[in-house]
């Protein structure tokens, strides 16, 4: 990379700090008791991480029914809800 390009990334980086997202992200998502399918925004999910993949998970109240839905979460699911703007929990163990 030439150091002009890389004046020009940084010169970006700089101008776009701060920034709110323009756009809102939607993810679908479903419901294991009422089977719904539904989008929700952001803000209506929450993400926690914990030490292992038996640990880290989302969740999110169903919108149709009103139950508490809990779903794991891989490397995947992770990159995408952090990147979307999701609320992050990240657990410790004991120890």
């Amino acid at each position: 990379m030439s150091g002009v390009q890389e004046m020009q990334e940084m010169s970006v980086a700089v101008a776009f700090a701060g920034m709110k997202r323009a756009v809102e992200v939607m993810f679908r998502a479903g419901c294991p008791d009422c089977r719904a399918h539904f989008e929700l925004r952001a803000s209506a999910l929450l993400l926690a991480i914990g030490g292992s993949s038996k640990t880290t998970f989302y969740s999110f109240t169903c919108p149709e029914c009103g139950s508490s839905v809990r779903k794991p979460a891989g490397e995947r699911i992770v990159e995408l809800l952090t990147g979307g703007g999701v609320r992050t929990l990240r657990l410790h163990s004991a120890g």
